[in-house]
């Protein structure tokens, strides 16, 4: 593991395809965190016991149809392989989601200049896709985990569990979202309804 562990740390990566004798021959994966137990030196290494089988999707997957099947398989990453059975390259659930919410600035209702969040009336808001979690949490006095989506888009498209189309809406805790742009890629654009305190009697 002494070759591992600082190669991980480098890359703060936290799954890593492991191949054989060429690129094509994937026989498995790699989790950071399956480094630790070793790191101490209490076990003997060996990296073909710690490998988590691969899974290999071709290149014409949908990715509506990809983020599915992650989601259900509890999967992260997968490796794609071309109409030969090598290996194109790879993809993760990060790289699925960026393409679906996307990955540029909404042209819609906003210009760059203009903030991600912008308050319509009182309790109801406009609220870019890109915009962080963190951000969000900050403005909404929330605690989504930023741990497997960096957007207020990527938690709303996990939560509809497809891509979803403009008007749909849902419930998170006290805040409602309804999709004011989309396609059939991405979210662009959300409306988000904070609950009102009712007024003392």
């Amino acid at each position: 593991p002494d070759r591992f562990i600082p190669l991980v740390i480098e890359t703060a990566h936290s799954r890593f395809p492991v191949i054989g004798e060429s690129r094509d021959d994937v026989i498995g994966i790699l989790l950071a965190k399956d480094l630790l137990r070793y790191y101490a030196g209490e076990e003997e290494f060996n990296v073909r016991d710690m490998l988590r089988p691969a899974v290999f999707i071709p290149e014409s997957k949908p990715l509506n149809v990809l983020l599915k099947e992650f989601r259900k398989n509890r999967n992260h990453i997968a490796i794609v392989v071309d109409e030969y059975g090598g290996v194109a390259g790879l993809i993760t659930i990060e790289d699925v989601l960026e393409q679906i919410v996307g990955d540029i600035e909404d042209e819609y209702d906003f210009d760059e200049a203009e903030d991600n969040i912008v308050q319509e009336k009182r309790g109801l808001y406009r609220v870019k896709a890109l915009t962080e979690i963190d951000d969000f949490n900050a403005a909404f006095g929330t605690a989504f985990s930023d741990e497997e989506f960096d957007t207020i888009g990527g938690l709303v498209l996990q939560r509809f569990g497809r891509v979803p189309k403009r008007g749909e809406q849902l419930s998170i805790e006290q805040l409602t979202f309804r999709v004011l742009r989309a396609d059939g890629r991405r979210i662009y654009l959300l409306q988000v309804a904070k609950k009102l305190e009712k007024p003392a009697a």
